[in-house]
């Protein structure tokens, strides 16, 4: 038996305040499998808490979100090949957004969503190596993925802390992962300390002389001067949050599980970079682009190859969470479609041939109507041709999966090893 693991990122809604992607979504693949499948919901973190993409994922592989959180800044850097020096750097997740460059007033904490490859990194060359302190710090920055960047601050001869606040209001710090609040000042927030070691003070240095001159730089670049003539919000800060120090250490997946071998497809940074610290075998899809019939068809080659490797495949399709954030249902909808046939249209087809099961699932939720992760409880099926029965629920949906044999997981990191356990892969 080998399994894969698909997260449809961001897929799952709220049905509290309206229909949701799922219960409108013409699925044929998902639905039936659903049919087929034993069901159930599942707070991703727990009742209560909105998950962040970060702890998210660590907790649907089975790790302590809380406990066992490397920090996202350094999962971000791994993600995107950044070695940390021990303790002389600190790695930060960042946003490109549009502010008032004189009272750091937040217009758009994601410059309108809209900045494109080539811009990203141009913006991103203007503050990289930029030197800090009077010469004695530094800054490395990457662009990742539209509004997404990496930033890393040094310190050529003391130590840094990562005990420090961050600078993104919408994200207030509470160990090592941030909690997205709901109401919040919406203005460039000063990075202050969280306790009084030297270490952290510093570090609180660099970051705000970085964040002054990050948006001097950014605010007279050529590339928002051309932003601005084409009606587009410029680029011209970047909102750090998650700091961390260190490489990202994680215990072994395969140790955790009865020596099973992972493969991993995934495209954003911070899924990359906690499935590297994992020690998964790493799929690259890189090189897959175009429209979603092309992208899908691609990545579902690739999990059947994965599958000849590896006994778990996770995927990880960042697709729906998008327009989950713009309140577009209808899109949201439609990538979710887009998924069942082009992606489960591939794989159903090959489950049936081999002794392969799928558990599909959601690392949170995103209703459109708050166009935002919610604390909301997501759907997830797991089918096997070997079932003699499925719960024979009409339809893979926030409502319809309640009633499903698994019944509500209250913590998501219990998820994995109850379906290893229940597939007797253990």
């Amino acid at each position: 038996m080998k399994l894969v693991y698909l997260v449809l990122d961001g897929a799952a809604g709220d049905p509290n305040l309206g229909k949701t992607a799922y219960m409108i979504a013409d699925k044929p693949n998902l639905d039936s499998l659903a049919y087929k499948s034993k069901c159930g919901l599942m707070y991703v973190i727990g009742k209560g808490i909105a998950p962040e993409s970060d702890a998210a994922v660590l907790a649907l592989l089975g790790y302590d979100p809380i406990n066992e959180h490397p920090g996202r800044g350094p999962i971000e850097a791994l993600g995107v090949d950044i070695e940390l020096k021990e303790e002389k750097e600190v790695a930060f997740r960042g946003n490109f957004a549009t502010v008032d460059p004189l009272t750091k007033k937040i217009i758009d904490r994601r410059a309108g969503r809209g900045i494109n490859k080539e811009e990203a990194n141009e913006l991103a060359s203007l503050i990289d190596g930029i030197q800090l302190l009077n010469g004695k710090g530094y800054a490395k920055v990457k662009a990742t993925v539209g509004h997404r960047v990496v930033v890393v601050l040094g310190h050529k001869e003391k130590q840094l802390g990562d005990e420090v606040s961050n600078t993104d209001p919408a994200y207030e710090r509470r160990g090592k992962v941030s909690v997205a609040l709901e109401n919040f000042d919406a203005t460039i927030k000063p990075c202050i300390p969280l306790n009084q070691d030297e270490k952290n003070r510093i570090t609180c240095e660099l970051v705000n002389e970085f964040t002054e001159r990050a948006i001097k730089i950014l605010s007279s670049s050529k590339v928002n001067e051309s932003r601005l003539k084409n009606g587009m919000l410029p680029a011209n800060a970047i909102l750090l949050r998650d700091a961390g120090t260190g490489k990202a250490k994680m215990k072994d997946i395969s140790a955790m599980y009865s020596n099973l071998k992972f493969s991993a497809l995934t495209e954003m940074p911070v899924e990359k970079g906690i499935a590297k610290a994992a020690g998964m075998k790493m799929i690259d899809v890189s090189s897959i682009s175009g429209e979603r019939k092309h992208v899908y068809e691609q990545w579902a080659l690739k999990t059947i190859e994965a599958l000849s490797v590896s006994d778990v495949v996770y995927v990880h399709l960042k697709g729906p969470d998008e327009p989950g954030h713009e309140g577009n249902l209808k899109l949201k909808t439609k990538i979710i479609e887009d998924i069942d046939k082009y992606y489960l249209g591939s794989i159903v087809k090959y489950l049936e041939k081999e002794d392969i099961a799928i558990l599909v699932t959601s690392d949170h939720a995103t209703p459109c109507e708050k166009k935002a992760h919610s604390d909301s409880p997501v759907p997830f099926l797991l089918y096997s041709k070997n079932f003699s029965d499925g719960d024979r629920i009409k339809r893979f949906d926030e409502v319809e999966c309640k009633s499903g044999s698994f019944g509500l997981i209250s913590e998501g990191k219990n998820l994995l090893k109850t379906v290893l356990s229940f597939l007797k892969m253990l």
